[in-house]
């Protein structure tokens, strides 16, 4: 694939040097391979075979009854809305009523927002991971959400990007930049979501900046056609007493991989990175994780679940990093998985690097299949067997489940968890 970047960035702008930067370091690493060690279990090759257009130019209308479904429409919530990497002001609802929430390549146009923007953009993104690079140099587009001091947001916002298919080949590269105040609070559902069977690569960046006593909330749906594919890599930078919690949920998609880091630069912070992966055929989930505790006084706690039916496959590679400094520091990290058939696998590897003496640190990983006494059980008792399987399935990944604070988005995830259990399940649970 050739690059030519036509984003609209001011040449004599910090941000235009950091693109700069970023295409050369991408031209120099190009794309990961099996070869490089965080990539060991999952292949691009499928995917950067293809002639992909990255600046469309086919513009295709949507209207709300065709996407929405895909919304959290039974609440109130600010909406930022994009079609295949276009903002759709049709579509979104926005303010600039006590926070910030438009997009990014407004704020890096308005003077107002250019001791913000150089002050955090690209600064906590990784610049030794090659897609990272990539996408710093070529996004073209994405969300800018800037939460003032003793903020907090009466509801959340959604962030939805819908590609039309109105190319043959696409892919996307969405660029997020969230800043969140002092004491203040925001939570966010964000999903990706084709219209129809063509080629679609997202590989999107996020980085999120919590001040000192910010509270952030990150919901992820990852439900995408089998002819999806997604990189989602978002970088999190916590100060002192800092709650971030980040929830991810991958249900559909050809490959799907997130990468996920956060850093800790302060005292007393909680990072909370929960996941649910439930995936069939020949689908690929791939979770990568990073928390690096650099201060005394943190917590961070993470719980990933996957259930793997028929071919798939999955990657858990869960890294924490303690370091001398940080001592009184408690990390928790577990990642479960249930492999439904013979042919589905799981790849898992939790990580601690620990160099302080007085911390409280435990990992752990299971990989099995469903208990045939307790399934035998649940049959003595009157439970259909495919019944037994979805309630057994489901209360596997109900410990995540009950994490969502957003009680419309927990509906949707119950849904979507009878979809693909094949259950039915009382939605008032």
């Amino acid at each position: 694939m050739a690059f030519e970047n036509k984003g609209s960035v001011d040449l004599d702008s910090k941000v235009h040097g950091i693109r700069s930067e970023a295409i050369e370091r991408f031209e120099q690493n190009g794309f990961p391979t099996r070869k490089d060690e965080e990539w060991k279990y999952t292949s691009l090759n499928s995917l950067i075979k293809n002639d992909y257009s990255v600046f469309p130019e086919n513009e295709t209308t949507v209207e709300l009854k065709d996407v929405k479904k895909f919304f959290l429409h039974e609440i109130e919530s600010y909406k930022i809305v994009f079609i295949d990497g276009v903002y759709s002001s049709f579509l979104s609802d926005t303010t600039h009523e006590g926070a910030d929430i438009c997009i990014l390549s407004s704020a890096l146009k308005q003077p107002k927002y250019q001791m913000v923007i150089d002050h955090y953009f690209g600064t906590v993104a990784s610049k030794s991971d090659s897609l990272t690079s990539l996408n710093t140099a070529f996004s073209n587009e994405g969300v800018f959400v800037n939460i003032p001091k003793n903020t907090v947001l009466p509801k959340p916002i959604q962030v939805l990007y819908f590609s039309t298919g109105s190319e043959k080949e696409i892919m996307l590269q969405p660029r997020n930049l969230i800043v969140v105040g002092e004491n203040s609070h925001v939570q966010i559902y964000e999903r990706h979501q084709s219209l129809n069977d063509n080629v679609v690569l997202t590989n999107a960046v996020t980085e999120i900046f919590a001040a000192k006593r910010a509270i952030a909330e990150v919901y992820k749906i990852q439900n995408d056609r089998k002819t999806s594919s997604m990189i989602d890599n978002t970088f999190v930078q916590q100060k002192d007493s800092s709650i971030v919690s980040v929830n991810t949920f991958s249900f559909g998609g050809k490959i799907t991989r997130n990468n996920l880091e956060f850093h800790h630069e302060g005292e007393h912070i909680t990072s909370n990175l929960n996941g649910i992966s439930v995936i069939s055929g020949k689908q690929h989930v791939d979770n990568h994780t990073l928390v690096h505790h650099k201060q005394e006084n943190c917590e961070s706690h993470e719980l990933y679940k996957g259930i793997f039916h028929e071919a798939s496959t999955g990657v858990f590679n869960g890294k924490v990093i303690v370091n001398k400094e940080a001592q009184k520091t408690n990390a928790f990290q577990q990642n479960d998985n249930i492999l439904i058939g013979d042919k589905a696998s799981i790849n898992t590897k939790p990580q601690l690097e620990i160099f302080a003496d007085d911390v409280k640190c435990s990992h752990g990983c299971t990989i099995g299949q469903l208990d045939d006494k307790a399934l035998f059980y649940m049959q003595s008792r009157g439970i259909p067997e495919k019944e037994a399987k979805g309630l057994m399935l489901f209360a596997f990944c109900n410990e995540v489940v009950e994490k969502i604070r957003i009680p419309a988005l927990k509906s949707r995830i119950i849904k979507l968890l009878a979809e693909k259990l094949d259950v039915e399940l009382d939605m008032d649970m």
